[in-house]
């Protein structure tokens, strides 16, 4: 049988006269969130190294008395794992701020999940509380749930938005399966939402020449809007796109290397001379100073309206005019992919299909009738 590993309570002397108090693993373990072997774990507390008086001596037994009860704590922990029992002090463990400790790790969505699932618990849910039941109840108030803007009162969030929603929350469960905060894989046993293919809305190239010669109230939004049309990046991406993003490539030529937000991959993106020249002169910080999130609402709808483009047109949509442009001009689909840094060529084969429907329109356009 293999040995446990063994906790002790170790001290070592730092600056200001005090001493600090860690955990020593023999052997390492390896810790759950960066997934590498560790010997040691710093606790956080300090103690007086000579102490003077009474009070500071009645410190520092309260200190190592706490931490001797948190090295006692550690060493129950490692033992549930190694004999596969079941730790009942992960299960009581707050899943709520667990789930917020990961949202600040990830993108924008993963808050919007974390709203939406703090609503369904009521405020209150524990690692114990995550059973298949409870699990899919959330996946069936996604899937009639209101939006959050206008305090919950608008419409039904999207299938698609829903479904998104849902896939993370899955993401999230494994994560905690991993990390050995929940016995079982809850995921084996919930069916995810499927997707619903929906009409992407995009400009033609008239309209966005049209948009280059349209002024904006806010030019930052026009810089910022006319350059996603012409490299396909996500608004999240822009508004973190800095100087030191944009490469010089061995081509020759300039590129983005940036690690996409929403896909977390590092992407290698070549842009033309003329996408240089939206970033205006180089300096320093990020690229789009001044864009703020609420500039793709409102005012890129008056700014649309205002070059004649008066259909639903959001601000993602000068991502799928980018891949669209690129499919019509013959453009291959695994390309097209890499350069929207899609996981999955199936993800980009939706462009393919709105160029097909361009070639029936206009095979149709010559009658002799």
């Amino acid at each position: 049988m293999n040995t446990c590993t063994k906790v002790f309570l170790r001290k070592k002397a730092i600056s200001g006269g005090r001493i600090s108090l860690y955990l020593d693993f023999y052997p390492a373990i390896r810790n759950p969130h960066t997934n590498r072997m560790s010997r040691r774990e710093t606790l956080g507390i300090y103690i007086y190294a000579s102490p003077k008086n009474e009070r500071e001596r009645q410190f520092n037994a309260s200190m190592e008395e706490k931490a001797e009860a948190i090295r006692c704590r550690r060493f129950e922990q490692l033992l549930n794992e190694k004999f596969d029992f079941l730790d009942k002090e992960k299960q009581r463990m707050d899943f709520l701020a667990y789930f917020k400790t990961k949202c600040r790790e990830k993108y924008q969505k993963w808050d919007c999940v974390y709203r939406h699932f703090d609503i369904y618990c009521k405020g209150k849910c524990r690692f114990c509380d995550l059973t298949v039941d409870f699990c899919k109840g959330f996946r069936t108030y996604l899937l009639s749930a209101k939006r959050q803007r206008n305090n919950g009162k608008g419409r039904n969030i999207a299938h698609n938005s829903a479904a998104g929603y849902w896939s993370t929350f899955r993401a999230l469960l494994k994560m905690a399966y991993q990390e050995k905060y929940l016995r079982e894989n809850v995921n084996d046993f919930l069916e995810k939402i499927e997707w619903k293919e929906v009409k992407k809305e995009f400009l033609t190239l008239a309209e966005v020449k049209k948009l280059v010669e349209t002024p904006c109230k806010h030019p930052v939004l026009k810089q910022a809007t006319l350059f996603s049309c012409m490299t396909g990046l996500r608004i999240s991406d822009i508004l973190q796109l800095s100087w030191e993003h944009i490469q010089l490539g061995q081509d020759g030529g300039y590129m983005i290397r940036i690690c996409t937000e929403k896909t977390e991959e590092e992407a290698n993106l070549p842009i033309s001379d003329e996408t240089l020249a939206l970033c205006g002169e180089r300096s320093e910080g990020l690229i789009f100073k001044g864009l703020k999130k609420h500039m793709v609402n409102h005012p890129l709808k008056q700014w649309l309206k205002s070059a004649g483009i008066t259909r639903r047109v959001t601000f993602h949509s000068m991502r799928h005019s980018f891949a669209t442009l690129l499919a019509a001009n013959g453009v291959d689909i695994l390309t097209i992919s890499k350069m929207l840094t899609h996981r999955s060529v199936k993800n980009t084969q939706i462009y393919a299909k709105v160029v097909d429907e361009r070639k029936r329109e206009a095979a149709n356009v010559i009658s002799l009738k």
